[in-house]
């Protein structure tokens, strides 16, 4: 049974996803690398 709510949960997941009714709410900070703490800045080409 918890097999069965656990798939029926993804399954309810990806219909919402095809729907368009997911956002994703990380930012361009959350991915960005760092150097002992400290956030590299982009250099423009």
């Amino acid at each position: 049974m918890e097999t069965i709510l656990f798939l029926l949960f993804f399954l309810l997941l990806a219909v919402a996803s095809m729907l368009g009714l997911t956002v994703d709410s990380r930012d361009s900070a959350d991915w960005k690398p760092t150097d002992d703490g400290r956030r590299w800045r982009s250099r423009r080409c």
